[in-house]
């Protein structure tokens, strides 16, 4: 009688102890958001193939179509990722797009010299937040929220009309698809993907990633390590900056127009990929390509709406929160079995 107790009981004690380790890896996040998108685009492929789902050109939409939000939402990756949170991502790429348009089209100067000046400005403005943050010891919260009011406002300083955007350059790199066999890639969705791999081998293969994910950790335990904390933390809202210009200048090639509404509340669509990538919003846990699985999700999302037809847009902003909602509840299981 208590061998056979005892088995039963040593079953429940092994499939307890393997829920937990499962519930424990920090990849699990990261495969439920790709097992999500794999059946998402099967259920596109098996509802939607008389329309054309299944070209591979409409893959490769979603990178055309989510380029910059892909580069914003990297960029606020890195700031997650080190327990911190930018809202200034929307603004900033809105004033990237009306700064590039009226130095182009109102000061007649040339791309090439308009693009480091745009990328210079945007890095500056996340040193500078990151500078506050770290200096003064302010919530990041009210710091990034106060960058999100100043670049918007701005951009109403530039103009409050949108500044279409005629030049040459602009346009061709605009029109310019790059063939891959089966289908082509604009040179928005290249940029997109190059910053991804840097993304990639920064925060997995350097010490400023190892830095990164130890703050997100434990501020207290990386401080006690001797890890350069005010650096660090500048270095990542410098680097958000730097990828939310980037995004403004992918963003104007892809609309060609410089607008003072242009991304508002493009921060959240970013914030919402990172989480639904499996990113904790505490910080110290994530993957860079969790984030990209978490843009696929929400570009397909918009896809499958277009393609059912009677649908509102704003299915989007619902399915996009009810994902927010379930991924945050992953995240708290999550970090519950890791208290425990």
């Amino acid at each position: 009688m208590t061998a056979t107790a005892q088995k039963p009981k040593a079953a429940a004690n092994g499939t307890a102890s393997r829920t937990t380790r499962l519930l424990a890896d920090p990849r699990l996040p990261v495969l439920v958001t790709a097992a999500l998108f794999l059946a998402m685009y099967g259920g596109g492929l098996s509802r939607y193939t008389n329309y054309g789902f299944g070209e591979p050109q409409v893959f490769l939409n979603l990178f055309i179509d989510n380029g910059y939000l892909l580069v914003a939402a990297i960029g606020a990756t890195f700031v997650i990722l080190s327990g911190g949170i930018d809202l200034s991502v929307g603004s900033v790429i809105g004033f990237t797009t009306m700064f590039t348009a009226w130095l182009v089209e109102r000061q007649g100067l040339p791309l090439v010299l308009v693009v480091p000046i745009a990328l210079g400005v945007g890095a500056f403005g996340g040193f500078l937040m990151g500078y506050v943050i770290h200096n003064f010891e302010i919530q990041p919260f009210i710091v990034t929220l106060a960058g999100l009011f100043l670049f918007r406002g701005l951009c109403l300083v530039i103009s409050k009309e949108s500044i279409s955007v005629s030049d040459p350059s602009v346009d061709t790199l605009a029109q310019t698809r790059v063939p891959l066999g089966l289908g082509e890639l604009s040179i928005g969705a290249l940029v997109a993907l190059a910053v991804l791999a840097v993304a990639y081998y920064v925060l997995h293969h350097t010490r400023f990633g190892r830095r990164v994910y130890a703050i997100g950790g434990n501020e207290q335990s990386a401080l006690l390590m001797g890890l350069p904390m005010g650096g660090t933390k500048i270095a990542v809202y410098t680097v958000s900056g730097f990828c939310s210009a980037l995004a403004g200048l992918l963003f104007m090639l892809y609309i060609q127009s410089g607008d003072p509404l242009h991304a508002v509340g493009m921060e959240l669509d970013a914030i919402a990929a990172v989480v639904i990538g499996g990113t904790l919003l505490t910080g110290g846990s994530g993957y860079v390509v969790g984030t990209l699985f978490g843009v696929l999700v929400l570009g397909l999302i918009k896809s499958l709406i277009t393609f059912e037809g009677t649908l509102s847009s704003w299915w989007t902003k619902i399915a996009t929160g009810v994902l927010l909602c379930a991924f945050i509840l992953i995240q708290r299981t999550m970090t519950g079995r890791k208290k425990t």
